[in-house]
């Protein structure tokens, strides 16, 4: 299948036929596209244009393409549509988890009303007890839909099981081996099953090295696990070590992607999950804290400016690096933070790695410091900035830099002790801090030099 470009000359084509209420033309036009390119072309209709659009698919894409949209987009889409269509047409041609995550975004009475269209009883089930599993936790992300198999069985008869329950799977990544109280005992491979005598059984040839999580393991652990091991898919337990679901890669892209965004823009100082779609006031107050925290840290800067305002008058010559200093500090705090929230964020960081951590950190900061100060140091001499200028400066940026990596490397980890998310410290908190030390350590050297020099 080739890669689709969505052009304006083709969105403007599709609106024209439909206009025109060209079922025919429509449906060629699109049938070959990949559910995600048709998902591309609805973000860029109206939302009529994009129900008739939708109501000309086969049931099977059209349920694909309704999972590839952006959340709000879909959510706006099923508001316009019965429960009836959403049931019959959508959740019962999707898979389990996919069909949970659909549910959960619809407002409780409607869920009700969908739940009840759907003609398979066990369908329903599988999705109620999914949307009772916490959003962020295995049992959120877990498919009910899987191919298992007992230890007691033999190989004519797990075959003769599996080929009723691949009716309902759409990858086989892996047969997973069970007793007779679904307890998970480990995997078989369909090689092995296809090389031994049908009278074999399956507890003479399954493999019991399996990994799995429980159902309430948080999601970012389970992408953690899943990319540790280089895992396509991962089976979720319950409390009893009970097979109840699977997690297939696909579903922890999604994952690490959202976890991505979040870390980003908490890194930016945006304290809601955000897109550019959210209206005014979302995009305010997901902003708006972390301006305030800027503006006080501004304010607490003006006031240590304004305790060595008659230095500065009596040599002005000392404002001139100021900016350089502040933006020095706070590159090189988010510089530090940043590598410690990676570390925290992929698990790798446990008590001795933490102090390995710390001191390459304290030693990455030293020689940075030391080389910044030096190209400092030979900047102002040689423009004949003078002693006292030159010695301020050089002095300050070594001070700053290595202050500033201090701050950066422990601040994610205490955030990340007490349970605050260690990405909040790489945006404008950890800038503004280092603005402010910052700042008052370069008045001082700079108090201190000018009056012993000048």
């Amino acid at each position: 299948m080739a890669t689709f470009e969505l052009t304006r000359d083709y969105i403007n084509g599709l609106r024209t036929l439909i206009e025109e209420k060209n079922e025919q033309v429509l449906k060629d036009k699109i049938k070959e596209l990949h559910p995600a390119d048709i998902a591309e072309i609805y973000e860029s209709l109206s939302l009529d244009e994009a129900k008739f659009l939708y109501l000309l698919l086969d049931e099977d894409v059209a349920a694909d393409v309704l999972i590839e949209l952006e959340e709000d987009k879909r959510v706006n889409f099923l508001k316009s549509l019965p429960a009836k269509i959403i049931a019959r047409r959508f959740i019962s041609k999707m898979e389990s988890d996919d069909a949970a995550d659909v549910i959960a975004e619809i407002e409780m009475e409607k869920q009700k009303e969908i739940l009840s269209y759907l003609d398979d009883i066990s369908i329903a089930g599988d999705i109620v007890d999914l949307l009772s599993y916490k959003e962020n936790s295995a049992g959120g992300l877990m498919a009910k839909e899987l191919i298992k198999v007992r230890e007691s069985w033999s190989i004519i008869t797990c075959l003769r099981s599996m080929r009723r329950q691949a009716q309902e799977v759409d990858e086989v990544y892996f047969v997973y081996v069970v007793d007779d109280n679904d307890v998970l005992k480990g995997t078989i491979s369909l090689k092995k099953m296809l090389l031994n005598p049908t009278t074999t059984t399956v507890m003479d040839m399954y493999n019991p090295d399996v990994i799995s999580v429980g159902v309430d393991v948080d999601s970012e652990e389970v992408a953690n696990i899943m990319n540790k091991y280089d895992l396509v898919v991962l089976p979720v337990v319950d409390s009893l070590d009970r097979l109840v679901g699977r997690i297939t890669i696909d579903d922890v892209m999604d994952v690490m992607r959202e976890e991505a965004e979040k870390d980003y823009q908490l890194a930016s100082g945006i304290t809601h999950d955000v897109g550019a779609s959210d209206n005014v006031w979302r995009l305010t107050r997901a902003r708006i804290p972390w301006l305030m925290i800027g503006l006080v840290g501004g304010l607490f800067g003006s006031r240590i400016i304004g305790l060595f305002e008659g230095d500065i008058a009596a040599f002005p010559q000392m404002a001139f690096f100021m900016p350089l200093i502040a933006a020095m500090g706070g590159n090189v705090g988010i510089q530090s933070s940043a590598i410690m929230v990676q570390s925290i964020a992929s698990g790798n960081l446990g008590l001795d790695s933490n102090i390995r951590m710390l001191l390459k950190e304290l030693s990455v900061a030293f020689l940075n410091a030391g080389v910044l100060a030096l190209l400092a140091f030979g900047y102002n001499f040689a423009i004949g900035s003078g002693i006292a200028l030159t010695l301020t400066v050089a002095s300050a940026m070594f001070s700053v830099v290595l202050f500033a990596s201090l701050f950066g490397s422990f601040l994610p980890l205490i955030f990340h002790k007490v349970n605050i998310d260690p990405a909040v410290a790489t945006g404008p908190f950890i800038t503004t801090l280092n603005d402010i030390s910052g700042m008052f350590v370069y008045l001082m050297l700079a108090s201190y030099y000018f009056s012993v020099f000048i």
